[in-house]
């Protein structure tokens, strides 16, 4: 159970000292609430460690959209961010609610910590050493990363899942971004995969002015050459890109994946699981294109479960929709080190239900089998 000391209010003002010190910062403040809390879901992590930790799991429980992002840019855990001063990170929070910064400060900043100070309290008393698992009740403990194995034709091949933000990847050569007909990158500032990416791909400075958006030129430059600039592509079209800033984390290449066609007359989208196999088959196979381009040669690829955010899919239908085309890709003998990075664990074991899955790697370890 969370110690009693950790109510609601003490978290709340140590979330306000943590927005005005910033993640690189917090080494010698007086944080006890949040220590409190951090210390009984990740003991052995350091002080400053779990902490960050803490206010990941805590954002992550946020609905996906605008609070979300705008707790990750007030907190300084979005991708880039984490060296902003605090009147950067206000800033760029206020843009993703379009109003100014002193509004953002006197109204939506305190509803942004409030939601994440009660998901700190509710996170300390469900996750403490009390439970048995150590988990948040979602999925298995521990589980950000974990392998599962698959039948692939006739042979066994191991899927590395991520339970994470895709901006967070490291060391995948390529991602497989979901993108609209026409190519055109959402906001930064928004929520979805896309956005991520790019924001994780632009340059910024010291103050967290835009230096250089390598992703969207990149992409512009691809259907100018391609004579689509301003039109529709077919769903199924791939446009490659390079990689901007996660180059230095071991991102070499993303792959725009056209499976969303805008809806005339509104903001939504429509995504045919057609699409979403024929997509992730052109993927694949771009990949082999471009395999001996680069050294190393480009081997792994993730992907995420294209169509599931605005194109409404449910998860089990886009992750049977990309499996499909993966597994016959892997069943004809193809090495590719496959990655999938999701969000939540209701999404990751929407991946682990593919029709082929046999057992979790972890599984497989304990009865002695071999994968």
């Amino acid at each position: 159970m969370a110690p009693p000391s950790l109510d609601l209010a003490s978290v709340l003002i140590e979330l306000q000292a943590v927005r005005r010190a910033g993640l690189l910062r917090l080494r010698g403040r007086e944080l006890p609430a949040l220590e409190s809390a951090a210390a009984s879901l990740a003991p052995a992590r350091t002080r400053e460690g779990a902490v960050e930790a803490l206010l990941r799991r805590a954002v992550e429980r946020l609905d996906a959209g605008t609070l979300r992002t705008a707790a990750e840019y007030t907190l300084g855990l979005s991708q880039g961010t984490r060296d902003w001063p605090a009147s950067s990170r206000r800033a760029r929070a206020a843009e993703v609610y379009r109003v100014s910064e002193e509004r953002f400060r006197k109204h939506h900043e305190v509803m942004v910590l409030e939601q994440v100070a009660e998901h700190i309290v509710e996170l300390a008393d469900s996750d403490g050493p009390d439970r048995p698992d150590g988990s948040d009740g979602t999925g298995p403990p521990g589980d950000s990363h974990r392998s599962v194995d698959v039948l692939a034709g006739d042979r066994t091949v191991r899927l590395t899942l991520h339970v994470h933000p895709v901006d967070l990847l490291r060391d995948v050569d390529v991602v497989v971004a979901p993108a609209n007909t026409y190519f055109a990158l959402p906001e930064p500032f928004k929520s979805s995969v896309s956005a991520s990416l790019r924001r994780a791909a632009s340059v910024r400075g010291v103050t967290g002015d835009l230096l250089d958006d390598p992703v969207h030129d990149e992409l512009r430059t691809w259907t100018e050459r391609h004579a689509t600039a301003g039109r529709p592509v077919l769903p199924g079209t791939v446009a490659p890109t390079g990689s901007g800033a996660l180059a230095a984390y071991g991102v070499r290449r993303i792959y725009h994946a056209a499976v969303a066609v805008p809806r005339a007359g509104t903001n939504d989208y429509d995504v045919l699981p057609a699409d979403i196999t024929r997509v992730t088959s052109r993927a694949l196979a771009l990949l082999a294109e471009e395999h001996d381009r680069y050294a190393p040669p480009l081997r792994s690829v993730c992907f995420t479960l294209l169509g599931s955010g605005r194109g409404g899919l449910p998860y089990r239908v886009s992750a049977a929709a990309v499996w499909s085309a993966v597994e016959a890709e892997l069943a004809r003998g193809a090495r590719w080190d496959v990655h999938f990075a999701v969000r939540t664990q209701a999404a990751a074991r929407a991946v682990e239900d593919v029709p082929a899955r046999t057992r979790p790697a972890r599984d497989r370890s304990a009865t002695g089998r071999s994968a």
